[in-house]
C-alpha cells in the first residue's frame, strides 16, 4: 500500500494527469454551484421543516438561544453538505470518464507487460458506480443519528469517503486487465488493503483545498495498487494455488 500511495505521487506529475485534477472538480463545483443557486431557498425550507418536525426540536425552540440556532442550522447544514457533494461527484466524474485514461496512463509507464484480460467494461463501471451511490446514501442516512454523537462525527465522513473510494476505484484499477475471475479473487484477497487505502485517502480529501483535487491522486493510488497486486498474482503462487496468464479460459 505504501508503495501504491508513493508511485502514484510519481505518477501524477504528468500534464494530462493535472489536468484530471482540475477538470472534474470544476465541472463538480460548477453543477452544485448552480444547483444551490436554483434551489437553495426550497432546500433551506425542506431542511429547516425536517429538522422541527422532531418533538424534542420543538420542545426546544421553546428557549431563546436555540430559536436563534434553528433560524439558521439549515443554512450551516447545506453549507456543511455543499463540500462533500462537490468531492462525491468529483470521485464519479473520474471513475466514469477518467479511469481509462489513468489506466492506460500506469500501465504503460509501469506495468508495460502486463496482459489485458478485460474482466470488467465500461457499462460495469458506470453500473458498479451507480451502486456505490445507493449504498453511500443508506449509509449517510442510517448514520445520521450518529452525527449527534461528538466522539463519532468526525469519523463518520471519513469511513463514508473510504467506503465509495475503495468501491468505484478498485474495479476500475482491475476492469481493464484482470479477468473477470481475477477481479473477484483480487477484491476478495484484499478487501481490507482496499478500505484502508480508502481511508487514508479519504483523510487526504478532508485537508482544505487540497482535498478537493484528491480524487484523481486517490483513482491513481488503487491503479497501482490494483495492478501490481495483479502482477504478483499472476507471476507466482497465492495460498497454494498457482496463476497461468496464459489459459484460454481466462480470456
Amino acid at each position: 500500500m505504501f508503495d501504491a500511495l508513493i508511485k502514484a505521487l510519481f505518477s501524477l506529475i504528468n500534464p494530462r494527469m493535472l489536468l484530471l485534477m482540475f477538470w472534474p472538480v470544476f465541472v463538480a463545483l460548477g453543477l452544485w454551484t448552480l444547483l444551490a443557486v436554483v434551489f437553495w431557498s426550497q432546500a433551506s425550507q425542506w431542511v429547516d421543516s425536517g429538522i422541527r418536525s422532531f418533538e424534542i426540536v420543538q420542545w426546544l425552540l421553546m428557549f431563546w438561544p436555540f430559536t436563534f440556532i434553528a433560524a439558521h442550522v439549515a443554512w450551516v447544514i447545506l453549507v456543511l453538505a455543499f463540500i462533500p457533494l462537490v468531492l462525491v461527484t468529483a470521485v464519479v466524474i473520474i471513475g466514469i470518464f477518467a479511469m481509462p485514461t489513468m489506466v492506460n496512463h500506469v500501465a504503460e509507464r509501469n506495468y508495460p507487460t502486463l496482459r489485458r484480460l478485460r474482466g470488467g467494461s465500461a457499462a460495469g463501471g458506470v453500473w458498479n458506480t451507480v451502486i456505490a451511490l445507493a449504498v453511500l446514501t443508506g449509509l449517510a442516512v442510517a448514520t445520521l443519528p450518529l452525527w449527534l454523537v461528538p466522539l463519532l462525527w468526525p469519523f463518520i465522513p471519513v469511513l463514508l469517503f473510504a467506503y465509495l473510494n475503495q468501491r468505484v476505484f478498485r474495479y476500475d484499477a482491475l476492469a481493464d486487465h484482470a479477468s473477470a475471475e481475477e477481479m473477484r479473487e483480487l477484491i476478495d484477497l484484499h478487501r481490507g488493503e482496499f478500505f484502508l487505502l480508502g481511508v487514508v485517502l479519504a483523510l487526504i480529501g478532508h485537508v482544505p483545498v487540497l482535498g478537493f483535487f484528491s480524487p484523481v491522486y486517490a483513482g491513481l493510488v488503487f491503479i497501482h495498487f490494483g495492478l501490481a497486486s495483479l502482477e504478483r498474482m499472476r507471476s507466482g503462487p497465492i495460498e497454494g494455488v498457482a496463476r497461468r496468464v496464459d489459459d484460454p479460459a481466462l480470456e
